[in-house]
């Protein structure tokens, strides 16, 4: 059997009732689980960009694929695995922190670009933008802190301009 990779599509879709639940539908419908997905209108109202994470063998997101493009409300369809594509992940994090690790915990945020969003006398709350390992990387970094709560967007992507001429 061949192995499950990990795969990024984004969509281009009507900005209708019920698209992204017919999507999603579609990948429950066949057994594929859904590990990340965001929506949100693009820069003309009438249209959103749907970005969706899952793991599949190359013939199931094949198959997948051209289950999508027949959505009538599905304008445009692409696979964004490869390196042709700027990928991100933005993450709201509440790390917990003592009086002793406070600056500890300050000199990673800072390592990691944070933006740092609330602060509290047991906990700090920060925002953090990169591609998914990185996010992944400093949520390792945190566990000795303890992280309270946690809020992950799931991936972005765009296709890099530089590279289609």
């Amino acid at each position: 059997m061949t192995a499950k990779e990990k795969n990024i599509l984004t969509m281009l879709v009507e900005n209708e009732p019920g698209v992204m639940a017919r999507i999603a539908g579609l990948f429950a419908g066949r057994g594929y689980n859904i590990e990340t997905i965001s929506s949100a209108p693009t820069a003309d109202p009438k249209m959103s960009r749907i970005t969706i994470a899952t793991k599949a063998t190359p013939l199931q997101l094949e198959q997948c694929m051209k289950q999508i493009k027949r959505l009538v409300n599905v304008v445009k369809l692409r696979d964004m695995t490869g390196k042709m594509a700027i990928k991100r992940e933005m993450a709201l994090i509440c790390a917990a922190h003592t009086p002793e690790n406070k600056n500890s915990l300050d000199k990673i945020i800072a390592t990691y670009n944070g933006v740092v969003m609330d602060q509290a006398e047991e906990s700090t709350t920060f925002e953090v933008n990169g591609n998914q390992n990185t996010v992944d990387r400093l949520i390792d970094e945190l566990k000795p802190f303890g992280i309270k709560k946690m809020a992950r967007s799931g991936i972005l992507a765009l296709y890099k301009e530089s590279e289609l001429h």
